[in-house]
């Protein structure tokens, strides 16, 4: 089988092409750093009328509705490959279609989902969290220095506190200045990962609803800037999506 190793933001996949869907044991073996190909998590793409399909699955097997880097990064391929015309299409995934935006080149577009309205707040380890949903859930918490905090620690606590169910991202946030947050990012069944599209897209909604930044916001993660929309209710991010390396499982 073929695959294209893809990176957003230092964000990484494995992508394959067709309607198989891979075994949990094939996910894990494909995304171990040391004996596989090593990846955050498995994309399977396919061309269908009217765009493109596209199915996740985090590095420890377990399947995610959507993924915001990965989605930009089919998105990408979708293009390059002839799928699609060059501009805007639909990439449709377990969330809810997608509407993506993609030249040949330069970076990419993504809307994601809603954000759903404000929810609760939970207290978990001394921190507050800000609970909602992109399309998947996340726990995000503002704090002083989110560089200083103990994410490695932290992490594994709150996306597997009982409050959730089917497990959750986790952001820790910091204002910058302007318009800037710096955000780190553990992710449901994959731990900490240089970036997340929907994690930086979940951490500039609250930023937002927090007063602490406006409509358009930079989102500062370990691998780079995420730009985030939040005008007429709508959330679009954008940032790129690059190729790796191809190769053969």
């Amino acid at each position: 089988m073929d695959f294209v190793k893809m990176q957003a933001l230092g964000n990484d996949f494995v992508v394959v092409d067709g309607t198989a869907v891979p075994s949990k044991e094939d996910i894990v073996s494909w995304c171990d750093r040391r004996r596989g190909v090593g990846a955050d998590g498995v994309l399977l793409v396919s061309s269908e009328p009217g765009g493109v399909r596209m199915s996740y699955w985090n590095a420890d097997g377990s399947g995610a509705e959507m993924c915001g880097n990965g989605v930009r990064c089919v998105a990408r391929l979708s293009v390059d490959r002839g799928w699609v015309e060059p501009g805007a299409f639909t990439v449709f995934t377990d969330a809810g279609p997608a509407a993506v935006e993609a030249t040949q080149s330069g970076p990419v577009r993504a809307q994601l989902a809603t954000p759903s309205p404000p929810g609760g707040e939970i207290e978990i380890a001394g921190f507050t969290f800000h609970t909602l949903s992109v399309g998947n859930p996340h726990a995000v918490t503002i704090v002083d220095d989110c560089y200083a905090t103990p994410v490695e620690a932290l992490g594994p606590i709150v996306e597997g506190d009982p409050a959730f169910p089917d497990r959750t991202n986790v952001e820790f946030i910091s204002r910058i200045d302007g318009d800037s947050i710096a955000a780190r990012i553990w992710e449901r069944g994959v731990g900490e990962t240089l970036a997340s599209g929907t994690g930086g897209a979940a951490a500039a909604v609250v930023a937002h609803r927090q007063g602490l930044v406006g409509e358009s916001v930079e989102v500062v993660l370990a691998g780079g800037t995420l730009l985030v929309e939040l005008a007429g209710g709508e959330l679009w991010t954008e940032g790129p999506a690059q190729y790796s390396f191809t190769g053969s499982l």
